[in-house]
């Protein structure tokens, strides 16, 4: 008993020691959790301009760990799918941190449409998306008024915005020509396997996976787990004097609960 109490006190020595501390919240932000905070208006009305948030970084398998700001790895890839340990990838629906495949560096945070082997596509702004567990799981799962067939296969109409509320388009873009077609109209694509296409909730301002494709798994950080500070941080609004202030009735609550109150 004696022994595990020296242990136990050797072990509370050390984390109180500056090694000790710099040590365990390394290991937290490689493999648990690391804070966010969200910089555009994409993901409005679900997630805001100042919102700060820890990720979930073991949702999806456990990242390849980096050194925080530098994103210099600290172990090898030894699979090269961005995991020291594999897990299942993003649900459809979930809202999920990941490398932008253009700038790895980078890390943005968009919802999940589509998974490997779904076919999917946009038709006056209208998602169209057909699963990959084809025609009996659509029946099964989806309205009939949301289904509609094209050329003999069945699609799931706006599949998603019944459940995330915060899903929405912006009126004052119309197809003039002044704004990217993906907006408007997107071609049917089929997504390869083990890759997401990611969309913003703010569906009409949102740079997304209609511009610069599907993302892999082995770019797949992690998924938001609590707001833990949120301000406005003059995400222009109307309202300016709306400005700075802090929002407290967002502080400490989940993605899931944010959604509900939507």
């Amino acid at each position: 008993m004696s022994s595990i109490k020296d242990k136990l006190s050797k072990a509370y020595d050390f984390s109180n020691s500056w090694t000790g501390t710099v040590i365990i919240v390394l290991l937290v932000i490689f493999f648990i959790a690391q804070a966010f905070v969200i910089p555009s208006g994409s993901m409005k009305n679900t997630m805001l301009i100042g919102d700060y948030l820890f990720v979930k970084k073991y949702a999806y398998g456990i990242p390849t760990p980096t050194i925080p700001w530098l994103e210099l790895p600290v172990l090898p890839d030894f699979d090269d799918d961005g995991h020291i340990i594999k897990g299942d990838g993003p649900e459809r629906g979930d809202i999920v941190i990941f490398r932008y495949p253009l700038n790895e560096d980078i890390h943005y945070v968009k919802r999940c449409v589509a998974k490997g082997g779904d076919v999917l596509f946009i038709r006056d702004k209208n998602f169209y998306l057909r699963h990959v567990e084809g025609d009996e799981y659509i029946t099964k799962n989806f309205p009939k008024e949301k289904i509609v067939s094209v050329n003999g296969m069945l699609f799931v109409k706006n599949p998603y915005g019944d459940k995330h509320k915060g899903i929405h388009h912006d009126d004052n873009r119309v197809n003039d020509g002044r704004y990217g077609q993906q907006i408007f109209n997107f071609p049917p694509i089929e997504i390869p396997k083990d890759e997401y296409f990611m969309m913003g909730d703010n569906r009409d301002n949102s740079t997304d996976s209609r511009w610069w494709g599907s993302v892999p798994y082995r770019l797949i950080v992690g998924t938001p787990w609590f707001i833990y500070f949120s301000w406005n941080n003059n995400d222009n609004d109307d309202n300016k004097s709306n400005d700075y202030l802090i929002r407290w009735d967002r502080i400490g609550k989940t993605v899931e609960e944010l959604e509900k109150e939507l």
